[in-house]
């Protein structure tokens, strides 16, 4: 005869499961310095010699993620910030000041815990490491848009937008509406604010185009971190073919936020793949702009595809040149995931 558990013995089994799914959970490499080719550092050198300004990524090599910062050149590089916490997702305010990061309330989780909110919240920091806080409680993948008066953000299948100090939260869109289950992730918003480009998960994985004139939205096929060049509707996000299993696509969008069939790397027969990483070392992942839109930096694996413990390395490319001539940044087999770059 079967008889239910009580609350109590029922209690401590999900606890237990619980524990275990976290402690089976592949914890970030911490990692150690790599040294670099001849031939990679001629590369970087070329590329940095006389750029001012700083990057910040978030980076696995004090054994968990934490924000850190160093010139252009690799120079001065130490932490932003420092805890057993998950800190990501950092970005640097328009006016270079501040940084916004995404961090986790328990110790180290993994970045697909970000389709619950309730684990996360977003802080800023000074960019002397000075001023730490909580901006926005229970949040994920928040950025400045681009003047720097507000903030957009996810919380699962809702996206915000709210002031610059977390104050007056704006519900732009819940994509449950438009795929039932679906979440959202990696919101960026057109400088005009009328176009939302998202990465959508659970139930579906897709990114989209959000017009928040017409409330109309548009699937944009697979892929992931899609995001705006400056004072456009082009933009860039990351597809699902390349050489090294991923590449980084580039294309204009139509007024509406519409745009033509993607075809093995080509819309309406023009070619549309932006960077694909010759060589051993390409897949890539993270893409972000610089404020001007001239460079691009990102990271790129050889092997393995975890966002949070695979090997990836920090690259820099000046928009227009070949492939070639992007230089590496980083060396290290921690994981260095999601950089930011300001220049001065």
């Amino acid at each position: 005869m079967f008889t239910s558990p009580s609350p109590k013995t029922l209690f401590a089994t999900l606890s237990f499961a619980a524990a275990l799914a976290v402690a089976t959970r592949a914890e970030p490499p911490k990692g150690k310095p790599v040294e670099p080719e001849k031939d990679e550092v001629t590369i970087s050198q070329a590329l940095t010699k006389g750029l001012k300004g700083k990057i910040i990524w978030s980076t696995s090599r004090d054994g968990n993620h934490d924000i850190y910062i160093m010139n252009i050149d690799g120079s001065d590089m130490k932490p932003l910030t420092k805890g057993p916490k998950t800190d990501w997702y950092s970005h640097f305010s328009p006016d270079g000041k501040q940084v916004l990061f995404t961090r986790s309330k328990m110790d180290w989780t993994v970045e697909t815990d970000a389709n619950y909110p309730e684990r996360w919240d977003t802080w800023v920091i000074n960019t002397d490491g000075t001023g730490e806080k909580l901006l926005i409680p229970k949040s994920t993948w928040a950025n400045w848009t681009r003047d720097g008066k507000s903030i957009v953000f996810s919380r699962a299948s809702q996206v915000f937008q709210c002031n610059a100090d977390g104050t007056g939260e704006t519900l732009l869109i819940d994509v449950d509406q438009q795929l039932k289950g679906a979440l959202a992730q990696h919101p960026s918003l057109s400088d005009d604010g009328k176009l939302l480009a998202l990465t959508l998960r659970g139930s579906g994985r897709e990114t989209g185009i959000f017009n928040l004139e017409t409330k109309k939205y548009f699937t944009s096929g697979g892929g992931c971190q899609f995001s705006f060049f400056p004072n456009s509707h082009r933009c860039v996000r990351v597809n699902e073919t390349g050489i090294g299993g991923t590449s980084i696509f580039a294309f204009d969008l139509k007024a509406d936020g519409t745009h033509g069939k993607i075809d093995g790397g080509k819309i309406d027969g023009k070619n549309i793949v932006f960077m694909d990483m010759p060589g051993r070392r390409s897949h890539e992942y993270f893409p972000r702009l610089s404020p001007k839109g001239d460079y691009l930096i990102w990271g790129i694996t050889q092997r393995g595809h975890d966002h949070d413990i695979a090997d990836y390395e920090l690259y820099l490319w000046k928009i227009g040149d070949a492939p070639e001539k992007a230089a590496r940044l980083t060396w290290h087999s921690g994981n260095d995931r999601w950089p930011d770059i300001r220049f001065e």
